[in-house]
């Protein structure tokens, strides 16, 4: 597949989506970023922002099965992986199924269960595969996990660990809608309290697995000359030596924003990766890897602040 194509696939997943949410394209950006380079989203946004309806929406435009779970301070791992249950009626074991058996996971409010909990996403959020009893169960190579967490409440919340936290390829803050498109959403979902599903918008599958297996494998195939790579490199290891981060971001996170750079180009219609791919996508993909020093906290500033200070420092290849 050309990366045309894939431009054109991403000009058509966002068309559909946009039938039922207003705004938000940077969001939209991210997951189809996301979703080329097989990899995990984590949303942070005030209830209200509409980060459930866009999962919902996003998933029946690619044609990928979508599932549900809210994460509540009882849950438990078999909840979200299942368990095998013992049947009378053959006398032996059969697997219930948990809901992390799809392709698009809506994991709501994921900092509300305690870590033993959202631990039972780590394996199949890398390897793309559970174990359950001591038998390892595949999951979709396109399985994602898209995650979501209110930034305002904290109480009753458990924040994410470090290894969870390092599973995502991006985590993304959602901000409210401007004027004009708060009026635009009011008139189109101001007709009732509960939420509409995808259907009732219309949206429509625009691509196929097939299609999408074929999108993946084109963006791995996008250059990137040594030059980017090298700017890369030098923009994770900036972020180990400044004084305003207790701890830095891990050689993964340089792996992750080369593969997620490869695929903003192909969004953009390129085979190849320039600097600015790599700046749009820093933030992003940095920001939930490092750790702010208590004295940069004291101070005031921000774990945004202080990335984008060390994008802006770092020299970019011309």
């Amino acid at each position: 597949m050309s990366v045309t194509e894939i431009r054109n696939l991403a000009d058509r997943i966002r068309t559909e989506v946009r039938k039922a949410i207003i705004g938000q394209d940077a969001t939209v950006d991210l997951l189809l970023v996301a979703l080329f380079s097989s990899g995990h989203v984590l949303l942070e946004g005030a209830p209200g922002t509409a980060k459930t309806l866009l999962a919902q929406c996003f998933s029946k435009a690619i044609s990928l099965q979508f599932g549900r779970i809210q994460f509540t301070p009882d849950l438990m791992p078999g909840d979200v992986l299942g368990t095998n249950l013992f049947n009378f009626q053959t006398n032996q074991f059969s697997l219930t199924k948990g809901p992390i058996f799809t392709d698009i996971l809506l994991a709501d409010e994921i900092n509300r269960t305690p870590p033993k909990t959202q631990a039972a996403l780590l394996e199949a959020m890398q390897e793309r595969k559970v174990t359950i009893d001591g038998e390892s169960y595949p999951l979709n190579p396109r399985f994602t996990v898209i995650a979501t967490q209110n930034p305002i409440e904290q109480q009753g919340t458990y924040p994410l660990p470090e290894a969870q936290l390092d599973r995502f390829l991006f985590k993304h803050t959602l901000d409210y809608p401007s004027r004009e498109e708060e009026l635009k959403i009011v008139a189109r979902h101001g007709t009732r309290t509960g939420m509409k599903t995808p259907d009732a918008f219309g949206i429509q599958a625009v691509i196929s697995p097939a299609e999408l297996d074929a999108a993946v494998d084109a963006v791995a195939a996008a250059r990137i000359n040594d030059d980017i790579i090298a700017y890369i490199v030098d923009l994770v290891r900036a972020t180990r030596t400044s004084p305003a981060l207790e701890t830095g971001a891990s050689p993964r996170a340089a792996a992750a924003l080369a593969t997620a750079a490869r695929a903003r180009a192909a969004l953009d219609g390129r085979d190849f990766v320039i600097p600015d791919d790599v700046k749009q996508l820093a933030l992003a993909t940095l920001r939930h890897r490092v750790l702010l020093s208590p004295a940069a906290d004291i101070e005031g500033r921000t774990t945004d602040e202080t990335l984008l200070g060390i994008i802006e420092q770092t020299v970019a290849p011309r």
